[in-house]
């Protein structure tokens, strides 16, 4: 599975992003999907997850009623609509795939993983 995330850029504070990230390959809808954030100097950290249905969604508390993670089969595409922005989140986020299916917190399971594309929220 090869992963190419998009929508990173520059928003205001208590703005709004969407993030994209494209798969290929036919087994995209057996996969569970996360997506990550590494800020400068820190480690790269969970934001949020899918299942392989969309049935079942896992969010960072830090990002809680506040961002949105989608899947569509059809298209292979995974989404992160992000809410109310704030500098914190300021980060290169980044998306992966993980065979098992179920969406998980743990970095160690994912498979493979997007090239990252860069949030900056100015305050």
């Amino acid at each position: 599975v090869q992963l190419q995330a998009s929508g990173g850029g520059l928003v205001q504070a208590g703005g709004s992003l969407r993030l994209s990230c494209a798969a290929s390959g036919r087994t995209f809808s057996t996969y569970a999907m996360g997506w990550f954030r590494q800020a400068p100097g820190k480690e790269r950290r969970f934001v949020a997850a899918i299942n392989w249905s969309g049935g079942t969604t896992l969010y960072a508390d830090s990002v809680k009623g506040r961002f949105t993670i989608s899947r569509d089969n059809a298209k292979n595409t995974v989404y992160l609509e992000m809410n109310s922005l704030k500098p914190e989140d300021t980060a290169v986020y980044y998306c992966a795939a993980d065979h098992r299916g179920r969406g998980t917190y743990f970095i160690g399971e994912y498979d493979f993983w997007g090239q990252g594309t860069q949030v900056t929220v100015s305050s």
